[in-house]
């Protein structure tokens, strides 16, 4: 799973970006919608899926940047 990100609750508040596998964080934030657009980005330059979590862990919405194995057709 190293070709994802993730935006996940820190336990001591916050939020932080994370990629796939790792056990730190790359970067911390305090507000969740910087953390998403400082991952966004980060997993579009990389190519990877973007996975952002609620507070409670559960994965809320996914966004695929390169690595989509159904992508749209059109």
């Amino acid at each position: 799973m190293a070709d994802t990100r993730h935006v996940v609750p820190n336990p001591n508040g916050g939020w932080d970006s994370k990629k796939g596998g790792a056990s730190r964080a790359s970067k911390h934030f305090e507000k969740k919608a910087d953390a998403e657009k400082y991952s966004r980005d980060l997993s579009r330059s990389e190519g990877s899926e973007l996975f952002i979590h609620g507070k409670d862990g559960k994965i809320q919405r996914k966004d695929s940047h390169g690595n989509d194995k159904f992508p749209p057709r059109g």
